[in-house]
């Protein structure tokens, strides 16, 4: 029988046999490269008994307009059976500008949330015990100045700091290669990153200090290889800043996390995984000489890929959703974001949200997938596919080691190039019809694209400025002018900054006073343009 394909590939073009037989696995040792889960190299997950134990965190990305209108968009997830927070912020936040700044305007609470002072923080926490909860914060270039203001509002809880749990992305190494959402040039980005970490590792024993985020990469068009490769090596480079500021492996490895993204390849996805599990457990060990199981761990969350929502019969984006999740969970994640069908509009609707956290819920409760840890293990075809993923990977990694690591890697504008010439190859596979996207290139009908979408009140901006300039009218001057000369100072004198910028916020500075003041010694950056 003739067969649909001449050649049939994964997303990343790795070719796939008819079938898969032990002849496949043969060169695998179970000891050494897969073992019991819970087991170096924690190659079938990081616990020994995995969702049997605790099922993954489900964490739905959320925050938009107000810091009021946050608030209850968090109230009502909780009350539906989310367990932890996930904070979406909006531009001018993400780029360390103020609600009230030029810059801002038409951009205030439209992709997230608008927090400029400790006041807004204050109120997207009100009535939710910040002790109780962990929160994800999804911001890179002034993630110090938005953990200042978390720590900052759960000190006014009175929540104790060995009790703050949550992450930051804080990944700036990723912005320069694929999101370009930075402030500073790379060295003073990732000093400051550095920072987080030392700072986090002394004070906050429960906070998770760098998101190493693989998803952007892969949304900004890699391939499910590049993703894994581009974001282990991010790590090794994060690792190696941080042993280089004098800091014990031990120390500070254990709460770093990691970021995937999950797209349509089911089997690909779930190979990824695996393979990321065993490859950091190997470079912390072998590498870097870790001692502790928990610096070998790869603990990662999960979103579904917002890349392969589509607005074209939008509903179908529930059944893409479903499948990435479970590829998801069947790879052994710690924690899970599934998109809204809605999200190529605009930001979720409760409705669509609810249905969104509904997806994971059904999949813990009803599916059965979390009852048996890694039930894909020891099959021929995924055992085969994730040492593939990983020789790959390996090789990725080892070209950017020989070019002096992942900072000379994006001066030189390779990961960049890698990515987009993957980009627009995916792209050209995509417009003669040899990827099918349905809805989209095939099976498209003739439809009434009319849902219901959020849409922001353009009254949110005048809300917050407003609030702004009452802040601004209320606080101590002197006190702002004396914390920001320290800031100044301390950038200027190389020092640790997270004490100096708590100091900032807790007197209510803003965080574009802050994001200036450190760019008049750090400069901004702008992006080379590689081509």
């Amino acid at each position: 029988m003739s067969e649909r394909k001449k050649v049939f590939t994964t997303l990343s073009w790795i070719p796939l046999k008819e079938h898969y037989s032990p002849e496949d696995v043969a060169d695998l040792d179970y000891e050494k490269d897969l073992n019991a889960p819970g087991r170096f190299p924690f190659t079938r997950g990081i616990h020994s008994n995995m969702y049997r134990g605790r099922l993954w965190t489900m964490r739905q990305f959320s925050g938009f307009g107000t810091p009021e209108d946050t608030n209850r968009r968090y109230k009502y997830l909780l009350e539906n059976g989310q367990t932890g927070l996930s904070m979406a912020f909006d531009m001018p936040t993400l780029m360390g500008v103020d609600s009230d700044s030029p810059l801002a305007s038409g951009e205030v609470g439209k992709c997230g949330v608008a927090v400029d002072t400790l006041r807004d923080m204050e109120i997207i926490f009100d009535g939710i015990d910040m002790g109780a909860i962990t929160t994800s914060m999804t911001i890179n270039g002034p993630a110090a100045v938005l953990l200042a203001l978390y720590v900052a509002a759960a000190e006014k809880q009175g929540v104790p700091y060995d009790c703050i749990g949550g992450t930051t992305q804080n990944d700036m190494l990723k912005e320069f290669i694929a999101q370009k959402s930075w402030i500073f040039p790379p060295e003073p980005s990732v000093k400051i990153v550095i920072d987080i970490v030392e700072f986090c590792t002394k004070h906050l024993p429960k906070w998770n200090t760098i998101s190493i985020s693989g998803y952007h990469i892969r949304e900004a068009g890699a391939t499910a290889v590049q993703e894994l490769a581009f974001t282990l090596a991010d790590g090794i480079e994060y690792v190696r800043q941080g042993i280089r500021r004098g800091l014990d492996v031990d120390e500070f490895a254990p709460r770093l996390s990691f970021f995937f993204d999950c797209h349509n390849n089911f089997f690909e996805e779930i190979a990824k995984f695996r393979a990321a599990r065993r490859m950091w457990a190997r470079i912390m060990k072998e590498k870097f000489g870790a001692k502790k199981e928990r610096s070998m761990w790869l603990r990662f969350h999960t979103q579904t890929a917002g890349c392969t929502l589509t607005a074209q019969q939008p509903m179908n984006n529930i059944v893409r959703v479903t499948i990435q999740a479970l590829a998801a969970v069947l790879g052994g994640t710690q924690s899970l974001h599934t998109n809204s069908m809605d999200e190529t509009y605009a930001l979720p609707t409760e409705e669509a949200v609810r249905v969104a956290l509904r997806t994971q819920q059904i999949l813990a409760e009803e599916s059965g997938v979390a009852d048996v840890v890694d039930p894909l293990g020891g099959s021929y075809f995924v055992e085969k596919l994730t040492s593939e993923m990983e020789e790959k990977a390996w090789q990725y990694i080892e070209k950017i080691e020989n070019m002096g690591g992942m900072l000379a890697a994006i001066e030189d504008g390779y990961p960049q190039k890698e990515i987009s010439d993957a980009a627009y190859k995916q792209q050209l596979e995509f417009e003669r019809g040899e990827r099918t996207i349905v809805g989209v290139n095939k099976y498209v009908i003739d439809e009434d694209r009319s849902i219901p979408i959020l849409r922001i009140d353009p009254e949110v901006e005048k809300q917050q400025v407003a609030r702004l300039n009452q802040v601004k009218r209320e606080r101590n001057d002197t006190a702002v002018s004396r914390c920001l000369r320290s800031l100044r100072r301390a950038a200027e004198e190389d020092k640790n900054l997270i004490p100096y910028i708590l100091d900032c916020v807790r007197n209510y500075v803003t965080e574009g006073e802050i994001i200036e003041t450190l760019k008049e010694v750090y400069g901004a950056y702008t992006d080379p343009a590689y081509i």
